[in-house]
């Protein structure tokens, strides 16, 4: 996906969404959607809006897409290369990813998985992972894998999608930019 993609949108009386690759110019709404969206969230650290901005001011992301409605920012998803112990390569971590909370409930997370989903694949990659409510993210086709761990963290909500047929059996680290926040 290159540019912009408008949206059908599930409610006739909103306007459509439209998906584009994030601007530099889009960072500062970017970081307030982000921190609006994360608010109240309990398993929320307080970095997601900065760990958004260290991934594009570091050139880490591989995938950084916005969501409009009518002009205004109601979406954004992240996806960044993640390493494998066993020196596997092509695998990418989804996150953040954040919907205003005035928006939720809208289509609008499903639209970016998707669309973040689509842009993976169409660089080649080999999966993605992302720390998640399985109940939300299985429809996605993610599930959890004890031959991928991220250590730390319950493997429960430690999900993987592999965009082929193999799965590596190794430990998962995300770029340092995660743990600075």
């Amino acid at each position: 996906m290159t540019g912009a993609t408008p949206m059908d949108h599930a409610h006739p009386h909103r306007a459509p969404l439209l998906i584009r690759d994030l601007r530099a110019d889009d960072a500062d709404a970017r970081d307030a959607l982000i921190t609006r969206a994360f608010a109240d969230t309990p398993h929320a650290s307080g970095t997601e809006a900065a760990i958004a901005a260290a991934l594009d001011t570091h050139g880490i992301a591989s995938v950084s897409l916005l969501v409009e409605r009518d002009g205004v920012p109601v979406g954004c998803v992240q996806t960044s290369p993640v390493s494998l112990s066993d020196g596997t390569t092509g695998w990418h971590g989804l996150g953040p990813i954040a919907v205003d909370p005035a928006c939720q409930r809208d289509g609008i997370g499903t639209a970016l998985m998707t669309a973040a989903l689509e842009r993976l694949r169409s660089l080649g990659a080999s999966g993605c992972v992302l720390l998640g409510d399985p109940a939300y993210y299985t429809r996605f086709g993610f599930a959890a894998d004890p031959r991928l761990v991220l250590p730390g963290v319950p493997p429960t909500y430690f999900l993987r999608l592999a965009f082929g047929d193999v799965v590596p059996s190794a430990k998962v680290r995300y770029d340092a930019v995660f743990e600075a926040g």
